[in-house]
């Protein structure tokens, strides 16, 4: 009996078992699995915080403190594609190792920072510290994914659904634990992630094998042209930055409609569990469901649809007078359960057809790159729905007009994504 007739064959609970798919996995799968969980721990433990430090602590300007977040995102999200190329040019393995060191470095910065130019290094080293270790990572998942698909021990894109969840555990322990310590001093949470990401640096320095450069011997950047005469990819990250930019609206979009809705942000906590718990609850078994019964161009869509009818919802409200009581809510959290049922459903689909519209080539370019047009897409839409966001906050007519247009931008992007998965062959088997 072959390996994949035996995974079929196994009960659906325990095909859809965190701990029964993770304990059935190789060490070095595992690794990158723990890696994102302890990347997210150490990265929470932090940057939730970091407003908080800033103004009550260091006493900065509201602008000040905008900027070092600013900086700090955009020296992540924006230099994904360097992190990628530099992860084809070099091998994952001494790139992990590298944005292992510049975050502990960063965070030891931060931990000591005195004044807004030394925070403002920090906030630099821990941002592109991300932009080095993770596209690498996600590289390092895609091969390892590939070649476990091809035994029959469980698809790439279950793999990367796994991958998704291990974050989400990592994004809901660090901001408990960070709360706790930062009770005690800032410095001390800086230390501890800095502690966290020390214990990663050698936990892959031990285990992780030093898997070969994809383009050696090229220049480290040479890459990028082959990403951008890749026309099919180009649209389909045009599209696939739609999902980032309303996912996003988590942060952005979900206080206003709470400010709406009860007058203040007591629920947004819950709000954010909420979203927690369905995805490590539901995303095993909706990525499996999706790859073996949909394919990607059914998968995609669908997810799309949900994103857009997340913002429909409560555009529908938005003009009228919120109910009493916790009625009141019903609008935010369709928000928030159709955006996560919608990432849930094509981000892991989404990944995998990166890979295959890389051709199994460059993906450290290829993942870097989709990042990095996501998080440009993420900081102008951004700033053109929070402008329109101020109309949302009353109930009027005019309320309705931000979460229309929300609505329509992941309609368009997963019009734009089935058009391409339409047009990519299958995977093999």
């Amino acid at each position: 009996m072959s390996a994949a007739t035996v995974s079929r064959s196994l009960n659906p609970l325990r095909r859809w078992s965190l701990l029964a798919r993770f304990a059935g996995l190789p060490c070095v799968a595992q690794l990158l699995l723990l890696t994102q969980l302890a990347f997210n721990l150490g990265f929470y433990l932090v940057v939730p915080f970091l407003a908080v430090h800033l103004a009550d602590d260091l006493a900065m300007a509201g602008w000040a403190i905008g900027v070092v977040l600013g900086v700090r995102t955009f020296s992540q999200q924006g230099l994904f594609v360097v992190g990628g190329a530099l992860a084809d040019r070099f091998g994952t393995r001494p790139v992990v190792l590298a944005g292992c060191a510049v975050r502990i470095a960063g965070f030891v910065v931060l931990a000591f920072a005195p004044t807004f130019p030394v925070v403002l290094v920090g906030a630099v080293l821990t941002g592109f510290a991300g932009a080095l270790f993770s596209p690498a990572v996600e590289a390092a998942l895609a091969d390892e994914g590939t070649a476990l698909e091809r035994r029959g021990t469980i698809t790439r894109a279950e793999l990367f659904a796994l991958f998704a969840i291990c974050g989400e555990l990592g994004a809901v322990a660090g901001p408990m634990l960070g709360a706790a310590l930062l009770r005690v001093d800032f410095t001390l949470t800086c230390l501890v992630a800095a502690a966290a990401f020390t214990a990663i640096l050698f936990g892959h320095y031990r285990l992780l094998p030093g898997i070969p450069a994809r383009s050696s011997g090229e220049a480290a950047f040479a890459g990028w042209g082959e990403v951008l005469r890749n026309r099919a990819f180009l649209v389909f990250a045009l599209g696939y930055s739609a999902y980032l930019v309303s996912y996003n609206q988590l942060y952005l979009a979900l206080p206003v409609e709470l400010q709406r809705a009860t007058g203040g942000q007591w629920a947004l906590g819950w709000m954010f569990a909420l979203a927690s718990v369905l995805i490590v609850v539901g995303q095993l078994p909706l990525a499996a469901w999706a790859r073996r019964r949909l394919g990607a161009a059914r998968a995609l869509p669908l997810g799309f649809g949900l994103l857009a009818t997340a913002f429909a919802a409560v555009s529908v409200s938005a003009p009228t007078e919120p109910p009493s009581g916790s009625f009141a809510l019903a609008p935010a959290v369709a928000l928030v359960t159709c955006l996560t049922f919608g990432q849930m459903l094509a981000v892991p689909v989404a990944q995998d057809l990166v890979a295959r519209l890389a051709g199994e080539r460059r993906l450290g370019s290829y993942f870097g790159f989709l990042s990095s047009t996501g998080g440009l897409a993420v900081l102008a839409g951004s700033a053109g729905v929070g402008a329109m966001l101020d109309r949302a906050y009353t109930p009027t007519p005019d309320a309705a007009l931000p979460w229309v247009v929300m609505a329509i931008l992941p309609t368009v992007g997963g019009v734009v994504l089935w058009l391409v998965a339409r047009r990519t062959p299958p995977p093999a088997t």
